[in-house]
Formats: structure tokens, sequence, C-alpha cells
């Protein structure tokens, strides 16, 4: 796995996540809401829609591609001193994040029912980045003195 953004991009993955998370915040702690038209392949709540333009409140799409683009730009981001071992980390936290959020998966299917488990899977768009990132910091942490010899 490499990294192919350069290192700067790292901050502002870090800028949309924070904005991800007010936006969050502001969503379910303050009823933030803002409608603009959009156009939907499809789309079922009271009525079914199919190619059709109409208006609907849109912070929740805000949010989600905020976190997405926060993750992408901040997983594929180089570190500051990218190197062989690095690269080796990365691939380690990728296999222990898959491990990891496969079992997730499984509890939530043989787990959680009904809204819940709608729930679940919007936390499920992002759980993969977070558990990824949050395994690939403990191990560059963890490795930091053999980091700095390459």
């Amino acid at each position: 796995m490499n990294a192919f953004l350069k290192y700067q991009f790292k901050w502002l993955g870090l800028v949309f996540i924070l904005l991800g998370v007010a936006f969050t915040v502001a969503y379910f702690g303050f009823n933030f809401r803002f409608t603009m038209p959009v156009f939907a392949v499809y789309s079922e709540f009271l009525e079914v829609k199919i190619l059709k333009s109409f208006t609907t409140n849109f912070a929740d799409e805000t949010i989600l591609i905020l976190y997405l683009a926060g993750f992408f730009l901040s997983i594929f981001s180089e570190e500051k001193n990218e190197n062989t071992t690095i690269k080796k980390l990365r691939i380690k936290a990728v296999q222990k994040s898959i491990i990891i959020y496969f079992i997730w998966l499984l509890f939530s299917i043989l787990f959680i029912y009904g809204n819940g488990f709608i729930s679940t899977l919007i936390v499920n768009i992002i759980l993969p980045f977070i558990v990824y990132l949050s395994f690939f910091r403990v191990l560059v942490y963890l490795n930091r003195k053999r980091i700095k010899i390459e």
C-alpha cells in the first residue's frame, strides 16, 4: 500500500474530518438542517422517485462527504518521513483493521436489529477508516525509533 498524496494533504483531511464532527454535533445536538435541490437516481421515503429532481435536507449527505473526503486525504497522504518501515506498517494496519471490521460486521448482523441496524450501516460507512487510522497511528508510535533509523 502506497500513499500517493503529499504530506500537506493530511492537514486538509484533518480539517474535513473536524468539520464533519462539528456538523455532526450541529445536526444531532442543534437540529442543523439545510435544504437544496438534488437529482436522485433512486429515492424512497414517502414515495418512490426514480431519476427525479427535488428539494431535500442535504445536511446528512454533507456530513458523510466531509468524513469520506477527510479520511481519504488522511489515509492516502504520505507521512513526513515516508520509508519502507512506514509502508510495512500501513499493510499491517490494513490487515488488522479488516479483521476488526469483519468481526464488527458479523456482530452487527447477528445481534443488532431494526432501526439500530440501519444506524449501524451508517456508522459502517466511516468505521473502516477510523479503525485503520487508529491502528496505523498506534503502529507508527510503537515503531517510532525504527522509523527514524531507516
